[in-house]
């Protein structure tokens, strides 16, 4: 599904991994594509409708949590019509140079590194831990932010204070983690188990940290559903760890050309990130 043309008058100041990014004289245009990336590598093959779902989806949690911190957005409905439904009109800021992931559930490449040193991102964790295992508390793991092609690498919480300054990383560690604990709750009730989520911010001009990019997200989240989560093997998903397995499957490298995605795949992805949507906001995905 090839993405519409920018409108007269927009500049396009940057593409990432999903995301494309337009002026419009002090406003940013945040567009969401159909683009998929697994391993930090975007895959040839669009996955339909996800740009529209991963923009609803994250404006139904900016709605829900912004009394735990502002967000960048100052529109959904101004935005040129060509990008009706996936994109977003947002604020400026100045981007923290840091992923910041929370975690309560053990898996991904979290349990790898902790199958090596018992650690996840210099974070202790208790012996006996499998696949799924629930942590005893959320933890805060963050990486590096690559450029696109190139592999996010995990920082310690000292690496990160390191980077940002000891305040700013105390923030960002205790903002994310309340976003997660916060999202898991809503997620609970609706039967659904976010093992971990993946949340960016900024700084608006005045100096307050802002949530940007996305929310709580198919695309930034590991979702679960809670009724059959059982711990000691990979769990069934509604996000995108079920194209990362198949490009595994494949014997694909991880670094680019990532392999074109059959249509099957294509399908069967579409649907787990209607389910997730539709699961969490109770509304039917039109």
């Amino acid at each position: 599904m090839s993405e519409p043309a920018p409108p007269p008058g927009l500049t396009h100041v940057y593409s990432g991994k999903v995301r494309d990014i337009y002026t419009d004289g002090d406003d940013l245009i945040l567009v969401a594509s159909d683009r998929i990336s697994v391993y930090d590598v975007v895959l040839p093959t669009p996955i339909p409708d996800k740009g529209r779902i991963l923009t609803a989806l994250s404006l139904w949690w900016f709605e829900r949590l912004a009394d735990l911190a502002p967000n960048h957005v100052l529109s959904s409905t101004d935005v040129p019509a060509e990008f009706s439904g996936r994109a977003i009109r947002c604020r400026r800021l100045s981007m923290v140079p840091v992923e910041c992931i929370a975690r309560g559930y053990l898996t991904g490449s979290g349990l790898v590194e902790y199958a090596d040193s018992g650690t996840v991102c210099g974070v202790p964790l208790p012996p006996g831990l499998v696949d799924g295992s629930k942590l005893p508390e959320p933890i805060f793991t963050p990486t590096t932010k690559e450029a696109v092609g190139a592999h996010d690498q995990p920082m310690t919480y000292d690496e990160v204070a390191g980077k940002v300054g000891a305040d700013t990383a105390g923030d960002l560690r205790d903002l994310t983690v309340a976003i997660y604990r916060r999202g898991a709750e809503i997620a609970a009730e609706q039967g659904i188990v976010i093992a971990d989520t993946k949340v960016e911010f900024g700084f608006a001009p005045d100096g307050t940290m802002t949530i940007a990019d996305e929310l709580l997200t198919p695309d930034s989240s590991r979702f679960w559903p809670a009724d059959s989560w059982e711990p000691g093997h990979p769990q069934f998903a509604y996000d995108k760890q079920f194209v990362r397995d198949w490009a595994t499957s494949t014997g694909w490298n991880k670094q680019p050309p990532a392999p074109e995605v059959p249509a099957d795949v294509v399908a069967a992805t579409r649907q787990r990130y209607v389910e997730a949507y539709e699961r969490l906001t109770g509304d039917t995905w039109s």
